[in-house]
């Protein structure tokens, strides 16, 4: 089980002030909303769409209170045990449990609703098509189900211009293009990319640009486009 708080560090606290909603207005305002005895949540979408990050905004909310939850996923190889001290039960990355830790999820799903301790899980696929034994697909998707959509690509554009003016750097169209073409769009890995960069802009001390961006790629052997070649 990993305990909350999280290792989060300061300046990348995933909470509800700092995820970018998008289309997703109505879901965080709901997930803002939950407290003891609510329905069951379960979010689903695309990797690099924003579930963990509210899953930990929601853990946060939490910690910040005062309160205790349990939070679980598949690289958790503890025993899986309930506490009823806990405000909130989270159950990260469901598409992914092995046979074992189904059975330790569903056991905790059935004793948080019964001491009225809310659950939130996430997977990447509505809970239908989890391929999970059916007791635990079924109550993973009793209560509230929420589609996470992705950013479009207007929206992850803005997000990196927000984020460089936040840190004092200047992007020009033309490395924004470059990184929403050369990468996943998904938000999280633009901001890796966007943190690599930086940090190779500091070390050769060069504005960024796409001859440096070209640069970076080659000198860190990236072998993972899904765009055009660099």
């Amino acid at each position: 089980m990993k305990q909350i708080p999280l290792p989060i560090a300061t300046d990348a606290v995933q909470s509800f002030d700092s995820f970018l909603p998008g289309d997703n207005a109505m879901a965080l305002q709901q997930l803002r909303d939950v407290g003891p005895g609510s329905a069951p949540l379960y979010l689903w979408g695309p990797q690099g769409c924003g579930k963990t990050h509210l899953l930990k905004a929601m853990a946060l909310e939490r910690q910040d209170s005062g309160g205790t939850l349990g939070w679980f996923d598949p690289s958790d190889r503890t025993a899986w045990a309930f506490d009823e001290a806990w405000s909130l039960l989270v159950l990260d990355d469901c598409d992914e449990l092995s046979a074992v830790q189904q059975q330790a999820a569903f056991a905790l799903f059935v004793e948080a609703t019964s001491h009225g301790v809310p659950v939130a899980a996430a997977g990447r696929v509505p809970p239908v098509d989890l391929p999970l034994r059916d007791d635990l697909r079924s109550r993973l998707g009793w209560g509230h189900v929420l589609s996470i959509q992705p950013l479009s690509e207007a929206q992850s554009r803005g997000a990196l211009r927000r984020e460089a003016d936040r840190r004092g750097l200047f992007l020009s169209d033309d490395v924004i293009d470059h990184l929403l073409h050369r990468y996943a769009r998904d938000l999280k890995h633009l901001m890796d990319q966007l943190d690599r960069l930086d940090e190779f802009a500091l070390i050769h001390k060069r504005a960024i640009t796409v001859p440096l961006l070209r640069q970076m790629l080659m000198e860190t052997n990236d072998n993972s486009p899904t765009g055009d070649p660099p």
